[in-house]
């Protein structure tokens, strides 16, 4: 694959002498970067990131309210303290990241959840969750740590997803993680608890499809039906149903029966050429989590006094035709299919900026970064070409990640050799050795080009995003109003006994899935394909009259074609 001209320079070998002496190793050294050729950082303007007047930039970015599209970016646990460590290893403390420092309008917004019972319910919980977090921003309801897609009562709350589908957008779910995680399956799913990832979870409690409930996030992924779907967490499909009619069948082998493209690797992923409700794209890469572009670093007591390091490829790293940036060019090129048609909405995930944190892993965290700056690029590249694109990057919390001037005495730090070719400290102080990192509770960024990208400007609160989005999109909130004039009608409606007619339901734009009936008997659980649905059935062995019901299992709106049973 090519090196982007955009790219940090980091993949070349080289010996790099110290103090200490000289280190020969495969490493990823990064490049120096200065405001202007030729200026010392010293000089008078030698540090001014705008060179120019930005104004043009600005007024670009605003000059629309509406948009077709929009590029909805999450870096996981990215803090401020996420970026300016990734910006200064990679390019330096006077240099940019090609996609977030590109982005022109830029805020910040608040993201604590809400306590879900006693006497503090519904008072600020000041350090969130990614569930809860991811809640906020594709409901617009905050709610409590671990809640995916439901308020603090539990009730499931309408995803951004689940309503641009019903307005007739195409819709796409991107992550670098399992794509049960939290921060995926806030699209998809609507559970009380965020580890109920299969049917085997026992964390799903009542919402288990046998308990009565929605199901597993896995099995409510396939009923939301995303246009593309990309990202690990294979191991949860293999699990089998426990009920409904696909009990006994593995989550692969229902995702096939629906029409579901099913592809695990790099190759099959690009031999797919559409993607939509007909066949929608299911591309499950790895067993859990993707591995990181970088192999760990260990912080450790006084790690931060040792001799800076240089970041290292992980050999276990994923092909480049999987990378996020890869993943994210394929879900846009699908999902502008038609380029006539009603637009989309794509979330895009950097999920492991976060887990790498967790771990006080520096090089880790650095790498994920840039991944995920690379992903932005792709979007943000589309985005100036298409002139109807709202571009939106952010993250769900901060972390712990510190760069400090002097190594702490008692708290996890590395020592890391910038572009600069200075030493920058990295100090993680939340958990001791062994344990994981803490989240954060302060304000995080949000930056954003393209029609309505001013609404981010300034604080806000990470539920405001989702209006945002949704005010962007034109998209009307009200789903069950779709399938109010929903209609059913057979293609003979007078069939001799036995005989096998179509019954097809149109206008079911407000449901995912419609329950067809035949007087008393249940004839099954049907996917509703762009607002219709079509159901097979066969006549009674009597002559008479039967009425077949089409239920909606999102909406409650019903439509009733009779039918007379004659010889």
């Amino acid at each position: 694959m090519k090196k982007s001209a955009t790219r940090p320079p980091v993949a070349r070998k080289r010996a790099l002498t110290l103090g200490i002496g000289v280190l020969a190793a495969a490493v990823l050294l990064p490049s120096a970067a200065v405001a202007g050729a030729g200026v010392a950082l010293s000089q008078n303007g030698g540090a001014a990131r705008h060179t120019g007047d930005q104004t043009a930039d600005v007024r670009a970015a605003i000059k629309n309210s509406t948009a077709k599209n929009v590029i909805f970016l999450l870096g996981d646990g990215m803090g401020d303290s996420e970026i300016t460590v990734a910006r200064n290893y990679a390019y330096g403390a006077a240099g940019k990241l090609p996609g977030l420092d590109a982005l022109p309008l830029t805020g910040s917004y608040t993201t604590y959840s809400l306590y879900k019972d006693g006497a503090t319910k519904g008072k600020p919980d000041y350090v969130t969750d990614s569930a809860a977090s991811g809640t906020g921003w594709t409901t617009g309801t905050k709610s409590y740590d671990g809640a995916i897609s439901v308020d603090i009562d539990g009730t499931p709350q309408d995803t951004l997803t689940e309503i641009a589908k019903a307005n007739g957008l195409r819709t796409g779910d991107v992550s670098t993680a399992e794509i049960q995680d939290a921060t995926p399956a806030v699209q998809v799913a609507h559970v009380k608890d965020r580890g109920c990832y299969g049917p085997d979870t026992a964390a799903c409690g009542t919402d288990a499809l046998a308990a009565g409930g929605l199901g597993s996030i896995s099995e409510q992924l396939l009923n939301t039906r995303p246009d593309v779907t990309l990202g690990g967490g294979r191991t949860s499909f293999l699990q089998t149903a426990k009920a409904g009619q696909y009990a006994g069948e593995s989550l692969f082998d229902q995702a096939s029966a629906r029409g579901y493209q099913v592809v695990q690797d790099g190759a099959s992923l690009a031999a797919v050429k559409t993607a939509d409700q007909k066949k929608p794209l299911l591309g499950l890469f790895t067993p859990g989590n993707f591995p990181t572009r970088y192999a760990p670093t260990t912080a450790t007591v006084g790690g931060a006094d040792a001799a800076p390091v240089t970041c290292t490829a992980n050999p276990d790293r994923l092909s480049s035709d999987l990378s996020l940036s890869s993943m994210t060019n394929k879900a846009i090129s699908l999902l502008n299919k038609p380029k006539n048609g009603k637009g989309f909405f794509l979330q895009v995930e950097g999920a492991s900026i976060d887990k790498q944190d967790h771990a006080a892993n520096a090089c880790g965290q650095i790498g994920e970064t840039l991944d995920f700056d690379e992903a932005v690029q792709a979007a943000l590249a589309f985005a100036k070409k298409d002139g109807n694109t709202l571009v939106i990057a952010t993250a769900d919390h901060a972390h712990s990640s510190q760069i400090v001037d002097s190594t702490p005495p008692a708290t996890l730090s590395s020592a890391l050799l910038t572009a600069d070719g200075t030493t920058m400290k990295v100090a993680y102080g939340t958990a001791a050795a062994g344990a994981s990192q803490q989240h954060t509770g302060t304000q995080v960024r949000i930056a954003a080009y393209g029609p309505g990208a001013a609404n981010v400007v300034g604080l806000s609160d990470q539920t405001d995003t989702f209006f945002t989005m949704t005010r962007s999109l034109r998209l009307d909130r009200d789903t069950d109003r779709f399938s109010r004039s929903a209609r059913a009608t057979a293609n003979d409606v007078r069939p001799r006994p036995s005989e096998k007619i179509t019954v097809t339901g149109t206008r079911f734009a407000g449901d995912r899935q419609v329950t067809a009936t035949a007087g008393s008997a249940d004839l099954g659980t049907f996917d509703v394909i762009d607002g219709t649905v079509t159901v097979t059935y066969t006549a009674p062995a009597k002559t008479g009259d039967v009425a077949v019901t089409l239920h909606g299992v999102q909406s409650d709106a019903s439509a009733v074609v009779r039918l007379r049973v004659t010889k």
